[in-house]
């Protein structure tokens, strides 16, 4: 088994906020996450495929391809967006870097070669 891991970059802003809860609740649990206005990170993003190698091309996957699509379906609708405004695949979703982790796989998966499906299926 070999793993293929890619990093990318992405700026976004966002904001973590419940609203069934008051608004010092949601400072409490959130920090400055919560704020009003939005704030923003630099976010470093960790791809990682599992497989075997195919013998004819000595390739996981092409790593290129696979920065490809990350770059088309992930980085290209969340770089310089507000999270919770601008990108549809996050819509009525909070926000939290466990939420978007599963939504960027989720985003991804179905544009990988199939042998990658079945290795993630929990997202």
């Amino acid at each position: 088994m070999v793993y293929l891991t890619r990093l990318e970059h992405f700026n976004a802003a966002h904001k973590l906020y419940n609203p069934h809860w008051s608004h010092e609740k949601n400072e409490a649990v959130f920090g400055e996450c919560a704020n009003e206005n939005w704030h923003g990170h630099n976010f470093d993003l960790y791809i990682t495929v599992k497989g075997e190698v195919n013998a004819d091309t000595g390739f996981l996957i092409d790593a290129k391809k696979l920065k490809a699509l990350i770059l088309q379906y992930v980085i290209e609708p969340l770089d310089h967006k507000n999270l919770n405004l601008d990108v549809p695949f996050l819509k009525d979703m909070m926000c939290s870097t466990e939420n978007l982790a599963v939504a960027v796989w989720q985003q991804l998966k179905p544009h990988l070669p199939g042998r990658f499906f079945a290795l993630c299926q929990n997202f």
